[in-house]
């Protein structure tokens, strides 16, 4: 059972007591109200409650007219829908369209138009939606563990592609099918879905953090996925190769740390200075193949600066700080 049943069962409970001690006729409709109030976070329940909330108002306002010049009939439902609904999306308040129709049917269902009916579907308005507000309020459950989770996994994740681009370079017959790139990618796309809800949990100062790191991943996806085309292109073995499989070698330990290391940019930048100083190809093949590898490490040299742009997370269990998620910047 989710966890926004519970809190959906608490706001319905809630709103039907108090509605019930407010003395209004058939107080579960409050039950209702509060049941279409509840959402999965703080921001999103503060925007869907005012929207519901003045939404009612104004079909109130059309249905009040409606029943006062046109009398209760069925057909004035019909009439009610095909005013009210164009001027609530109009007014942007489209999320509120079925809670206004459920104000509206009630005052048609009481048949009766006075001050104290309307001051009733106000109170009830008030009580289904404030306890659903309140009940999002009060608590939300936190999604940092699970983010740190996923922060690992997409971690290991990045180690395991950087040990399989090293066996291929040291051997370019090597088969990897690439199964750790989907799943990489599918990792990264949960990070950024469950750091925008935890954004939207925090109504006041959203913090950004989670969400920079998991994009920061996301660009970093990208430059692998480049990585990985220059390396189809690399079919012989040269020593170039090889002293760069030692730079991913390193780079797949360092992914797991949890701050910039640096280690793998001081041995790129000591490699580069290597390759200018040895001979140039012999063959049409070793130019070919010694070209992509160039171009790899310039693409893992881009990877890096995306890297060094972000500090360290700090340990497990506090708060990312606000400027610098996380995590993997090698």
């Amino acid at each position: 059972m989710g966890f926004r049943v519970v809190k959906t069962a608490a706001a319905t409970l809630l709103s039907v007591l108090l509605a019930a001690a407010a003395g209004i006729p058939n107080a579960q409709g409050a039950g209702l109200l509060a049941i279409l109030g509840v959402e999965v976070t703080r921001k999103r329940s503060v925007k869907t409650i005012t929207a519901r909330f003045f939404a009612s108002l104004v079909g109130l306002l059309v249905g009040w007219v409606l029943f006062w010049w046109l009398g209760f009939h069925y057909w004035v439902l019909g009439l009610f829908v095909l005013f009210s609904f164009p001027l609530i999306v109009r007014a942007g308040f489209r999320e509120g369209i079925v809670t206004s129709s459920v104000i509206v049917f009630r005052v048609f269902g009481q048949a009766e138009l006075n001050l104290h009916v309307l001051i009733q579907q106000v109170e009830l308005l008030a009580i289904g939606l404030g306890s659903a507000g309140l009940v999002n309020l009060i608590y939300m459950p936190k999604s940092s563990e699970m983010m740190y989770g996923i922060r690992r996994e997409v971690d290991g994740l990045f180690s395991v592609i950087f040990k399989q681009i090293s066996s291929t370079l040291h051997d370019p017959q090597y088969v990897w099918d690439g199964k750790e790139l989907i799943q990489a990618g599918s990792a990264v796309q949960r990070g950024l879905t469950a750091a925008a809800r935890e954004m939207e949990n925090s109504v006041i100062h959203p913090d950004e953090a989670w969400n920079v790191y998991f994009y920061m991943r996301k660009e970093q996806l990208e430059s692998i996925q480049n990585m990985i085309q220059l390396l189809s292109q690399v079919y012989e073995h040269v020593p170039h190769g090889e002293m760069v499989a030692e730079l991913f070698e390193q780079l797949s330990k360092d992914v797991l740390d949890e701050g910039y290391t640096g280690r793998t940019e001081t041995l790129l930048n000591s490699l580069e200075q290597k390759f200018q100083g040895m001979k140039l190809p012999s063959t049409r093949a070793e130019f070919e193949v010694r070209s992509a590898i160039l171009q790899l490490c310039r693409e893992l040299a881009l990877y890096l600066k995306i890297a060094k742009q972000y500090k360290a997370p700090i340990a497990l269990g506090q708060q990312m700080p606000q400027q610098a998620p996380a995590a993997g910047r090698r």
